[in-house]
């Protein structure tokens, strides 16, 4: 039996990777995502490494305000580049002015449009704000100075906070999974089943139409052996598409797998296996190929964007985060992230690969039963 369903599940891989579009689909076109998606929302920076870019200009003879501001602005997350598209308008002995009593505007000019822009807007002028409520508290009575000086700035960053926030995190990591962490694990989920829910059902579905099916069925190859051949080669076809990605995302773009590899590895077996099966099952129900694509593409995208590969599902509202949990992409990028953003161990993505695994056996049982040659 496993002999000839491993000969039908060869000659399937075999002829589906001579394909164009296969080739496209799978060994170029997910770097491609990776690429420009991982670069919008991150880039090579990662999560929080990389400092943002903004220029400061004017602030000639600036003072010790200045300083604080810049001092400010890097707590922010930024660092002072002249030819950066950021930028911070100082007037020139800014110091002087404010000491003075004169009334100060600060013009800030950003990169882009907006949530971005509005992030930038609110931590640029919460840098600015802080500098002023310091300058309020070292001018207070009590502080018996009669002009703040940098000293004052000094002693009142060095006295302890009267209110301190104390916070936790979900994991071991502190930020969330943002640029190539979060676009090579979703792009990876979201090809895996693109690829076989139009390649492995449009391929199904030709051959019957072509009549090959039935050609088959007349060989001494058993029905249960053309079944598990067929969905063996759809699994190979995806497990292919999954390391390619994973090569293709460590080498390429310095992605970090964590040490719990073969969970991973677990996990995107079991997603594979469920994809597999949902292509043969669409194969089967599919009349047409141009069907059979239309359903792909387009199931393909919705489960992706409710699983949360085109995002990290935890910043989406909370009605869809439970959504998420009903859906198998959200269930894989849920192990996905517990293992790689979070550092969980191998043991959190366990009730995730048991919800694939079974998701995959039923979906298999459903397409053996409506498999049809013709």
């Amino acid at each position: 039996m496993l002999r000839d369903s491993l000969f039908i599940a060869r000659k399937e891989l075999a002829f589906t990777l001579k394909q164009r579009e296969t080739i496209v689909w799978v060994f170029l076109m997910p770097i491609v995502f990776f690429y420009f998606i991982g670069t919008v929302t991150g880039g090579f920076g990662g999560h929080g490494a990389q400092k943002t870019p903004i220029a400061l200009k004017g602030g000639e003879d600036g003072g010790f305000l200045l300083g604080e501001l810049e001092r400010r602005l890097g707590e922010r997350g930024y660092v002072l580049d002249p030819a950066a598209e950021r930028s911070l308008d100082v007037p020139e002995r800014f110091t002087a002015r404010v000491l003075a009593g004169e009334q100060v505007h600060l013009a800030f000019h950003g990169s882009s449009e907006g949530i971005d822009a509005d992030y930038d807007e609110f931590k640029v002028g919460r840098a600015a704000y802080t500098v002023l409520a310091d300058l309020v508290a070292t001018s207070a009575p009590s502080e018996n100075v009669a002009t703040p000086r940098a000293e004052d700035f000094a002693r009142l960053a060095a006295a302890p906070r009267a209110l301190t926030l104390a916070t936790t995190s979900a994991g071991k990591r502190v930020d969330p999974p943002v640029g190539f962490e979060q676009t090579i694990p979703g792009t990876m989920t979201m090809f895996t089943l693109i690829v076989l829910l139009t390649s492995g059902a449009v391929r199904l579905a030709i051959e019957r139409r072509d009549g090959q099916l039935r050609r088959l069925a007349s060989t001494p190859i058993s029905r249960a052996d053309i079944v598990l051949g067929k969905w063996a080669g759809r699994l190979a076809l995806g497990l292919v598409q999954i390391a390619v990605a994973m090569v293709a995302g460590s080498l390429l773009f310095r992605m970090k797998w964590g040490p719990a590899l073969p969970m991973i590895g677990l996990v995107m077996l079991a997603w594979a296996a469920l994809a597999a099966s949902l292509s043969m099952a669409l194969g089967s129900l599919a009349r047409t190929d141009g069907q059979a694509v239309a359903i792909g593409v387009l199931s393909s995208n919705v489960l992706a964007a409710l699983g949360g590969c085109w995002w990290p599902i935890e910043v989406t509202p909370p009605f869809l985060q439970s959504l998420a949990r009903f859906t198998p992409t959200g269930w894989t990028m849920d192990a996905l992230h517990h293992l790689v953003s979070f550092r969980d161990g191998p043991a959190s993505a366990v009730p995730d690969v048991l919800l694939l695994s079974a998701a995959a056996v039923v979906a298999g049982w459903v397409a053996s039963r409506i498999f049809r040659f013709q």
